[in-house]
């Protein structure tokens, strides 16, 4: 549980960010199934629920934008986001139960770059970002590399449009659990692949060397060899680093049949 002294609703993000650097105690609140997680007393919670256009999944001409405040039940249910990044759908579907999936919010879930989440991995197989109100758009990969938590506000996540064949794969010890490890991966018309591991247990990230390899024509297992060298992988109480190893490989395998 967190607890916390003052309770302050913003009309805007400028107002909710002035009050967000006030003091470095204060906290914002989404969904709060994360904050939950840690026992934290803070000093002001912020509640941005009220902030117009941040709660919207927007298709323009040439990409989607989902506000912060975008629930994963509205990620999985979204039949335009569907249509183009079905992933997105299959990455959030499985998670616990609908009642979770209406309360976790999309901008939390980023922001905070949790290695166990499913969304992230999903995010980073295809071309996003994040736009933060005073830190701009920043590619989602670069964001995740930093180390330092921003003292900034997550507004919306921005995809590029592409057309794409994309699997997501993930291996859980019940369905009310964390992966143990997930796996993303997407295809565009010219053959050309990105593919992201999370909960490795660290955050996600991109299979360069592998990807690189399965467009020069490589076969799944040469691959899957590949993406069990390349990545860093480690042990918790979900799953020895060498069980993780496997899994990669058994993932990859498998979500390239799908994409193929």
């Amino acid at each position: 549980m967190f607890t916390f002294k003052n309770f302050f609703v913003a009309s805007t993000i400028e107002e909710a960010y002035d009050e967000l650097i006030k003091n470095k105690k204060n906290v914002l609140l989404g969904g709060t199934s994360y904050l939950r997680m840690g026992n934290t007393n803070y000093n002001t919670a912020i509640d941005i629920s009220n902030v117009s256009e941040i709660d919207k999944i927007i298709e323009k001409e040439d990409s989607f934008e989902i506000g912060a405040m975008v629930s994963f039940r509205e990620i999985e249910k979204n039949e335009l986001l569907f249509n183009y990044f079905p992933v997105l759908s299959h990455a959030v579907e499985d998670i616990v139960g609908v009642q979770l999936r209406n309360n976790v919010r999309v901008g939390a879930t980023v922001f905070t770059k949790h290695g166990f989440s499913d969304l992230i991995t999903a995010l980073l197989c295809l071309d996003s970002y994040v736009v933060l109100y005073k830190g701009g758009v920043l590619k989602l990969e670069e964001f995740l590399k930093e180390k330092q938590t921003r003292k900034d506000i997550l507004t919306k996540i921005i995809i590029k449009k592409e057309k794409l064949k994309s699997s997501f794969q993930c291996v859980r010890k019940s369905k009310a659990d964390y992966s143990i490890l997930n796996l993303a991966i997407s295809k565009n018309e010219k053959g050309e692949v990105r593919i992201s591991v999370g909960a490795r247990p660290g955050k996600a990230v991109l299979a360069y060397e592998t990807m690189e390899h399965i467009s020069k024509g490589f076969d799944k297992k040469a691959a899957s060899e590949i993406i069990r060298r390349e990545l860093t992988f480690d042990t918790n109480m979900r799953g020895s680093k060498e069980y993780r190893e496997l899994l990669s490989m058994a993932l990859l395998e498998k979500a390239l049949m799908e994409v193929e």
